[in-house]
């Protein structure tokens, strides 16, 4: 399956879908006002983490965005690394096209016919339309130069996708799960960032570094 392992994921749930504890459905409703104080993700030992001060300087709103994309860029880590080595892991068993697929995860992408990535840049953009429409406030009702408002009432994170019914009834329990999406997106950008380096490095597939 090779890169498309990676890939078609993040095109059936689109990019601001995750896996397993997000906030996806109306259940819990926690408060769409955003504070530092209050925000899920805040742990032990580092507590609030901003070294550069960015949430400390944005208004509400902005904040929002700024853990919109956080969680949306974490759901993505996290079907990348396990892409990464799903994908490395069935060399030589591809069925979907003819050319075979292999090598690195980072060598795939050159090596997959064009339509494919066609096909996948239009169901991204679809993906992405309709959770701009779920989050955003419509450009028509917002002032020139601010472009990129989220919905007051829209809760970072949530697009209204659950097909597995996972989101709790409390908002306690919504914190405690959307925490650990968040340690675990965390975790998954720094460990994609790690795999594209090392495979950079000496060419060799992240299965290879670890068994080879």
């Amino acid at each position: 399956m090779k890169l498309f392992t990676i890939f078609l994921p993040l095109v059936l749930v689109g990019t601001a879908a995750g896996f397993a504890s997000g906030p996806f459905s109306k259940k819990a409703s926690p408060s769409p006002e955003v504070s530092i104080e209050s925000m899920p993700g805040i742990v032990a030992p580092t507590g609030f983490f901003d070294p550069l001060r960015f949430a400390e300087r944005a208004p509400s709103n902005t904040l929002k965005r700024y853990r919109e994309c956080e969680l949306t860029h974490g759901r993505v880590a996290m079907l990348a690394t396990v892409g990464f080595l799903a994908g490395e892991a069935v060399q030589n068993t591809n069925f979907l096209w003819n050319a075979q697929v292999s090598g690195p995860a980072i060598t795939h992408i050159p090596q997959i016919p064009a339509t494919f990535w066609v096909l996948l840049t239009l169901f991204i953009g679809v993906a992405e339309l309709s959770r701009a429409q779920t989050a955003m406030v419509p450009p028509s009702d917002i002032p020139v130069g601010k472009a990129g408002r989220m919905r007051e009432d829209y809760n970072p994170g949530d697009i209204g996708f659950d097909p597995l019914n996972l989101m709790p009834e409390s908002s306690e329990e919504f914190y405690r799960l959307q925490t650990k999406e968040l340690q675990n997106g965390r975790l998954a950008m720094l460990g994609a960032a790690g795999f594209l380096a090392q495979e950079a490095v000496n060419g060799k597939g992240i299965l290879e570094n670890l068994f080879g």
